[in-house]
This record gives C-alpha cells, structure tokens and sequence, in this order.
C-alpha cells in the first residue's frame, strides 16, 4: 500500500478521535453544568472552572436570556398601553367606530353601540350599524376622497342630534367613526333662544307701556286730576310687573346654585292646600272660575318648608286661572300614595299641546298661546327645582282643549 496514503488514513483516524473525545468531553461537562444548574444559582457557578467551550454557550445563553426579557418587558408595556387604551374606550361617551376598507366594523366601543342601538355591531357594514343616509353619505365621501368629513344630523325619532365625524386610515384603508351626541347641547341652545325671545318680549310690553304713559303725562296730563291718577296706577303696576321677573330671576339663580336654605317644619297637607286656595281665592273669583280644595283623607303631617311649597302652589294655581275661561274650575288636592302625598292642582282650561308637555318645566320655556298673557316662563322652574329640594317629583297631563293637572309628589319621610 501506497505510505503517503497510509499516513494520510492514520492523520484521518487521529483526527476523527480527537473531535470525538472533544464532543464527548463538552457533553459530560454541559451535563454536569446542567445538573449544577438544577441545584443552584448559576450566579454563583465559578466561570474559571468552565471549558472554554461551555463558556461560550453561557455567554450566548446569557445573551439570549437577555433579548428575551427586553422582549417580554415591551410586550408588557405594550398590554399596558393597549389597555389603557381599551379603558378609555370603553368609558368614552363618545362613539367609536372603526371600519375596514369593505366597510365591515372591526372594533365598537359601548357608547357607539348605545347611540346606533346596535348591540352587536362587529363584523356588520357601516351602512347596517348607523342607519342614517346623511351619515352614510359622510362615511361614502371619506371612503371616495380619502380626506376627513363631518356631519350633523338630527334623529326626530329619538329626539337626537349626533355629529358624526370620518376620518381616513391611510395605511389599511379604512376609517375611524367618531360619533358625538350633541343633544344636550341643542337642548341648551333651545333654552338660550327660550330665555332671549321671552325676556325681550316681557321687557318690550312694560317698558313700551311706561314710555307711553310717562310721554303723556309730560305732554300736560300730568295736570289732569282725573287721568293723572290712573296713568300713575298704571305705571306702579307696570313697575311691579319688571319687579316680578327680576325676582323670580334671582329665585332662580338661587334655588340652581344652592344657597336657598329650606327652613323645615311640620304641616299638615290639608292646611298647606287650604293657605295657597285662600291666598288665590280673590284671583280666581275676579277671573270667573270656581277655586275648589278637596280633602279626601286626614293626611299624615310633613316636614317642609312650608313657604317654598305655597309658593309652588300658588305658581301652579296660577297658571290654572291664567288659562281656564271663565266658568271653569280648578281643583286642589292631596292623597297618600306610598310613601309619598301627592298633591294636584286640576283645572278646565285650554290644555297643553302633547308636544310642549315634556319642556314646560325647563326654564325660560312657555308654550306659544301663552303669548296672550303675562309671564317669564321661569314659574314652573322653579317649582320643579323646589319639589326636587324636598326629595319630590313633578309633572303634568294635559289634553289641548281639556284642560291640565299638575302633580308633585312630598316624601312622607322629608
């Protein structure tokens, strides 16, 4: 046999048994390491007493542990945020939509699902979920032009409006919903308007009236025994009239911001009803009506404030006389009902219109033939705001053409 192919066949078996003895070597001395680690701290393993080899494989071990927990802390940071962020979805009383680009819906939080009254909106088109050709039309341009829509609309059926706004995902080609209910804050801009449009139209007729009488009485009737006298009774009353509105103004103001004090005794319903009947008696009887009190029981005595319910009393009685033709009758009355007395003024006037029902207890509001007579429209305001004081309830059936009741409820506990 050739001696150069025998060496090179030696060299080979050499070699091969080298790398054998190596590899069972590093084995035993990682499963001894292994078993070390089992039993103890790897922190406290003497790195000098480790093959080089094993060395190696702990520092790239040491270095895969390492990008594993900077790893898993981001995926924590990253759960955290994501539900911080699901929490302030949840609890945003803003709708929010999210579509993608076949506009199904992939995310609706719960204030989106309440104003679209879709309880189960996900995996459902946009056009499914809000119902609402305006907002469709809004949600179509976004998805055409690519660029943000707004638009506001009003839902009569649920007496509504809703402000929707679109704006476009420009890297997955969908769109984000952004629905806002600005129902309230109509309603706020309606009680504005209210408040304009009843003040000046109360300033206007008393401050035309004594402008007129003051420039007679300057022209020479200021001398007259007969007229002057009248002209001058007409001004006081006039005076009294922008005294009233001021008054209940202030009332207002004070009752909603809390510094009227409620002075608390005890009274019998009966006697709270037959003081309000007397003190409206000669009101009534000069309009023609009959002012009746009825008593149905001996009813328990409460503890109120027996000037602020007198004085809902009389605003609600009030506005019974101001409204019944002559020949009618407005009833007061009381019953235990619970753990509550109910009282009711009825009368046989001209009624409410279904509509206006809901709003006469808003401030500043008055039905429209209520232009015929005098008034701020701040009465039954402020009977609300005092019945609610004493833990009460109120409000009012009415008929247009059949006249109105209006009940307020007294905890018997107050």
């Amino acid at each position: 046999m050739d001696p150069i192919l025998i060496i090179a066949l030696a060299v080979s078996i050499i070699v091969t048994l080298w790398f054998a003895w190596r590899h069972q070597n590093l084995r035993r001395h990682l499963d001894n390491y292994s078993r070390e680690l089992r039993q103890k701290d790897i922190s406290k393993l003497p790195m000098e007493d480790l093959p080089v080899d094993v060395k190696d494989l702990e520092n790239l071990s040491n270095a895969v542990n390492s990008l594993v927990s900077t790893l898993n802390n981001k995926l924590l940071a990253k759960e955290a945020d994501r539900s911080r962020l699901a929490t302030v979805l949840d609890q945003l009383t803003d709708g929010v939509l999210i579509a993608d680009s076949n506009g199904q819906v992939q995310f609706a939080n719960p204030a989106a699902r309440r104003l679209f009254e879709s309880p189960d909106p996900l995996g459902r088109t946009v056009t499914e979920v809000i119902r609402n050709h305006q907002l469709i039309e809004a949600w179509q341009r976004c998805q055409k032009t690519n660029e943000l829509q707004s638009e506001s609309v009003e839902i009569p059926m649920r007496h509504q409006f809703l402000q929707l706004i679109v704006i476009p995902d420009k890297h997955a080609s969908g769109s984000l919903l952004l629905a806002q209910d600005f129902t309230r804050v109509q309603r706020l801009e309606t009680v504005r308007r209210d408040f304009i449009s009843n003040i000046s139209h109360e300033l206007r007729t008393p401050l035309a009236s004594l402008k007129a009488l003051t420039e007679t009485l300057q022209t020479g009737a200021l001398s007259d025994p007969e007229v002057a006298p009248r002209f001058l009774d007409r001004m006081v009353t006039e005076v009294d009239a922008l005294t009233q509105m001021t008054q209940e103004l202030v009332d207002l103001s004070r009752i909603e911001s809390g510094q009227v004090k409620l002075e608390l005794h005890m009274i019998s319903p009966n006697k709270l009803l037959q003081s309000a009947a007397d003190r409206m008696k000669m009101q009534a009887e000069r309009a023609g009506l009959d002012l009746q009190v009825e008593i149905k029981e001996d009813l328990s005595s409460l503890r109120v404030d027996q000037s602020r319910l007198e004085q809902v009393l009389v605003n609600l009685i009030h506005n019974a006389i101001k409204f019944s033709h002559p020949g009618g009758k407005v009833i007061l009355s009381a019953e235990s009902s619970g753990e509550v007395i109910q009282f009711a003024v009825k009368d046989t006037g001209v009624g409410i219109p279904s509509d206006d029902v809901p709003r006469i207890f808003e401030r500043f509001y008055r039905v429209d033939k209520s232009r015929a007579g005098s008034g701020t429209g701040l009465g039954l305001s402020i009977a609300r705001h005092i019945v609610e004081a004493h833990g009460g309830k109120i409000w009012a059936v009415s008929v247009e053409g059949l006249g109105s009741t209006f009940f307020f409820t007294i905890p018997q506990s107050s």
